[in-house]
């Protein structure tokens, strides 16, 4: 006799996994509070971090 395979239903996240938003470039962006000021150009940088990821972006304000 061979092995018995099971042949259950995966699951939503068996299903997905690996299949993240960020990584379809879905950030959840948040504002970083501190305020941070750019000496070179004299205004002040915006930074947002991915509350899933914690990818960093940066924007001048």
């Amino acid at each position: 006799m061979g092995d018995v395979v099971p042949f259950k239903k995966k699951t939503h996240a068996e299903k997905h996994k690996g299949n993240t938003l960020c990584r379809e470039g879905h950030h959840a962006w948040k504002i970083d509070k501190e305020g941070q000021f750019d000496v070179k150009s004299g205004r002040l940088v915006t930074i947002y971090i991915c509350k899933r990821c914690a990818a960093i972006k940066n924007t001048l304000s």
